[in-house]
């Protein structure tokens, strides 16, 4: 769905009466459409030059990033990446002033800012978690300020896992995190510290096979375009009511498809025999099928409730305890639930879907943990507004709320979830396991 709003905010008139009024200003997001990952200079410092910064130069060079760790008066840069891992204690934050303030004004739009630190919860001195957590303040204060569609996120490593953060960073300074702000990310956490090389760029995901449900329209389907155009064969699942268009989907892709309800008892069975059947087992799993019933508790029908709350949790815990039981889910493989702001924040009136997806952050926590001694990971991506067909049923007043209320002022589209999808699904994202990943520009009230 467009945004005339952001329109009208970059035609002339509309950018003086923006200015002038102090309206939001929702810039124009660079979003991936091939090629290098970063078109740009990418500017690095560190706090100590340890192993972490090492770790940085290896993985830009990698991925055929340009960078440098000698700022230059005058040159604009594309990305910032700041070692912080060795700051400890409250007067050593002043590293981050040092480093940042002298190059903010060099960065371009759109750009791209990533600390790195190590997990406060991995840290036994009061001082380096002190250092460590204030982090998390900085990066999210610096998000708010830095405009022009740039984001700025904060990468926690368990030591030893440096070398597991190429993936991470390529997607962080990419366009592919065009709408992610605000954001940490724990890489090593459930106990993985180590990701194979990826031999493509392009094409991480070549030689895999994606599952996604709820795949025909919508977040799916961006879903299965962006994991295909990774190189993954891809598997879509839909309701017998959207079988065309899932099969002409699928079909265009080069893929299978599953017809089906996922909450029948058989579902679970039926997925698996098909998996084993075609592909002998599956890598990536994407639970993207999820409704909405809107009542205030109040008015809510047990029918409601129930329907949500197992279409959004219940069926992919018993789908993904199926592919676990038959070893269908591969080592390396990921599954990657689809939770919401909603199930961080609540929302007026979605006690239900709340509920649901505020579950699947619990569920795949506690997966994470389970499945980590099997080399396989388990995430969750929480949209906020997402620009779909269903904001269209949604009252004028609440749209354009839901709309500014972050720091990029404006909607997210699909393939923005489907980028930070695709990310969790990259082998080299290997060490990146239990997280919770908000699309959402940055929410400014209830959570980020």
């Amino acid at each position: 769905m467009s945004d005339r709003y952001q329109d009208l905010a970059h035609n002339p008139i509309g950018k003086f009466v923006v200015k002038n009024l102090g309206l939001p200003n929702p810039p124009y997001l660079e979003r991936y459409e091939g090629g290098p990952l970063v078109s740009g200079t990418v500017l690095t410092g560190s706090a100590t030059n340890g192993p972490v910064a090492k770790a940085v130069t290896a993985a830009l060079k990698s991925a055929k990033i340009d960078a440098t760790g000698v700022r230059a008066d005058g040159k604009r840069y594309k990305g910032l990446v700041f070692d912080a891992t060795g700051i400890s204690g409250a007067a050593g934050l002043v590293a981050l002033q040092e480093f940042f303030t002298p190059v903010l004004r060099q960065l371009q739009s759109s750009g791209r800012v990533v600390v790195i630190g190590l997990a406060p919860e991995s840290l036994s001195s009061e001082d380096d978690v002190i250092a460590q957590r204030a982090l998390e303040g900085f990066t999210r204060s610096l998000a708010k300020e830095v405009g022009g569609g740039s984001s700025v996120n904060l990468v926690y490593l368990v030591k030893g896992a440096e070398k597991a953060i190429g993936s991470t960073l390529g997607f962080f300074l990419s366009p592919k995190s065009a709408y992610v702000s605000g954001q940490v990310v724990r890489i090593g956490s459930t106990g993985i510290t180590k990701a194979p090389a990826v031999s493509s760029i392009d094409k991480p995901l070549a030689g895999k096979v994606a599952l996604v449900t709820g795949a025909s329209r919508g977040l799916g389907e961006a879903d299965m375009r962006t994991l295909a155009r990774d190189g993954a064969t891809v598997i879509g699942l839909d309701v017998p009511p959207l079988e065309a268009d899932l099969k002409a989907l699928a079909e265009e892709l080069g893929g299978g498809y599953i017809v089906g309800d996922i909450t029948a008892p058989e579902a679970p069975a039926t997925i698996a025999e098909y998996v084993r059947t075609h592909h002998g087992g599956v890598d990536v799993v994407v639970h993207n099928a999820g409704i909405t019933r809107d009542k205030r508790l109040r008015n809510m029908t047990a029918e409601n409730w129930q329907l949500v709350v197992d279409i959004s949790v219940g069926a992919p815990q018993r789908i993904t305890d199926e592919l676990l039981a038959q070893n269908l889910i591969n080592e390396g493989g990921t599954v990657i639930g689809i939770a919401s702001i909603a199930g961080i924040a609540g929302n007026n009136g979605q006690t239900n879907y709340a509920s649901a997806k505020a579950g699947v952050i619990g569920w795949i926590q506690s997966l994470a943990q389970r499945v980590a001694e099997d080399g396989i990971t388990a995430n969750v991506v929480a949209p906020g507004f997402m620009e779909t067909e269903m904001v269209k049923t949604i009252p004028l007043g609440i749209r354009e709320a839901g709309r500014r209320m972050n720091s990029m002022s404006q909607g997210g589209q699909p393939v923005d979830v489907a980028e930070a999808i695709a990310w969790f699904a990259n082998p080299g994202s290997a060490g990146v396991s239990g997280n919770v990943l908000g699309v959402n520009g940055q929410m400014l009230l209830g959570a980020s």
